[in-house]
């Protein structure tokens, strides 16, 4: 009875792994489609649309209107965390996190199919904004969706490890799109701006269909099942979980303006590189390098989060961040191309890193499991919506004058000390039992 009894418990606990290994493997596919997809748009809005999509004149008004619709898709952003994180919390984490993967791809897609406006006029600016609204409807939910499904389905003390392969999967993305981007920015003009620049927009295929295949045949959670076949959900998600975890929804929008760094690193850190005379290509290439050594060094910050807590090691990758900044955008004006390769990686492998691989556990545990899915994603959103248009703020600020770049460093080492000003209030979680995660909802 005894090996017997050890037996069916073994067999369980291999279940369950396989069922985590399963979750953080499409959370790491949705993760690289996602940001293939937002972030081949915002190499593209650095480099092409501003010359094809918008009237011959100030380059610097057509970047500015470029910039505006890279921005526009964050003002979905919230919307689509609303929508699908009430679908999420009631139908289930599976059939959403699928219906926002098509969503994605099909709107990338298409995006690479549109035409300029030169032959349409602003119906084809017009098209862009709409594409790109849907865009932000999808990765308002994908993130905080696939992090609380990973998370609920991690092994007790492993769930910031299995959690951040989301984030992974982010960086996976990043370093394909600028992958797809280098024999675009080695083209000449003509090709570039005609037709080479779409390319990488119908690429997106390949990894929609992968991570379809793969989402398509996950399982929910246990922690979400035994609510909804016990009809213990909440009927209104959203103004439940702002009813029971008010503190927490702030905590987690405060914490969110970490993500300014990585967003505003790769659209105008890329656009203002190439202002002050550095290849766009080699731009392209100090992200490819930052991002591959990121996918491996994010689960080693998660895993140190599970041992010696979340905050800490968040506090500290914000802290770093907000002063690495400096330096980055100093050696970037003095166009100093070792420099920026090392100090560029030492913010997107280390600093950023370390806070970022954190945030997909972190915040999924401050919620209960009833409303997880909309707490996280409609709070994640806030920082996220800001740093959508600090491009175009950046731009604003810096403007004409490029030895002028303290405004562009100010901007992400305030959203910082928003990020640190959250996580010294919320509460440490990395040890709390998953079915006792987030304050009580009835």
């Amino acid at each position: 009875m005894i090996n017997t009894a050890t037996t069916r418990s073994a067999e369980v606990e291999q279940r369950k792994l396989r069922r985590a290994r399963k979750a953080a493997l499409a959370a790491f596919l949705g993760g690289a489609l996602e940001y293939y997809d937002f972030f081949i748009y915002a190499t593209a809005a650095s480099l092409i649309f501003s010359k094809i999509f918008f009237p011959a004149g100030d380059p610097t008004i057509a970047l500015l209107a470029s910039f505006a619709t890279f921005g526009v898709a964050y003002v979905a952003r919230p919307f689509g965390a609303v929508v699908f994180g009430h679908l999420g919390d009631k139908i289930g984490r599976k059939n959403t996190l699928v219906l926002t993967l098509v969503m994605m791809g099909a709107s990338t897609f298409l995006i690479g199919a549109l035409p300029d406006f030169r032959t349409a006029g602003y119906f084809a600016p017009a098209l862009l904004v709409l594409l790109r609204l849907t865009q932000g409807l999808s990765a308002g939910a994908e993130t905080a969706g696939a992090s609380a499904l990973t998370t609920e389905e991690a092994p007790e003390g492993r769930r910031g490890f299995f959690a951040s392969f989301t984030m992974s999967g982010i960086s996976f993305g990043i370093v394909l799109a600028s992958l797809a981007f280098l024999p675009v920015a080695a083209m000449n003009d003509a090709d570039r701006l005609t037709w080479g620049w779409r390319i990488p927009f119908w690429l997106s295929v390949v990894v929609l269909v992968v991570a379809f295949l793969v989402r398509r045949s996950l399982d929910e959670p246990e922690v979400f099942e035994e609510k909804h076949d016990h009809g213990e959900l909440a009927r209104l998600p959203f103004a439940k979980m702002i009813t029971t975890h008010p503190a927490q929804f702030i905590q987690v929008a405060l914490m969110s303006f970490e993500t300014v760094t990585n967003t505003f690193m790769q659209a105008f850190g890329l656009a203002y590189a190439v202002s002050v005379g550095v290849n766009a290509a080699t731009m392209l290439w100090v992200s490819i390098l930052g991002n591959i050594i990121a996918i491996v060094t994010q689960p080693l910050f998660a895993r140190l989060s599970d041992r010696f807590g979340r905050r800490r090691v968040f506090i500290t990758g914000v802290v770093g961040s907000g002063l690495m900044i400096f330096v980055y955008f100093s050696v970037i004006a003095t166009a100093n191309v070792p420099m920026i390769f090392l100090t560029s990686t030492l913010i997107t492998a280390g600093t950023y890193a370390a806070s970022n691989a954190i945030y997909p556990a972190w915040f999924s545990e401050l919620f209960n499991v009833k409303v997880r899915y909309s707490g996280m994603a409609i709070g994640l959103q806030i920082g996220i919506l800001c740093a959508g248009f600090t491009p175009l703020l950046g731009t604003a600020l810096v403007g004409a004058t490029k030895a002028n770049w303290g405004p562009a460093a100010w901007i992400v080492a305030v959203s910082s000390l928003l990020a640190v000003a959250g996580a010294l209030w919320a509460r440490e979680t990395h040890k709390t039992p998953l079915r006792e995660l987030g304050n009580p909802v009835k």
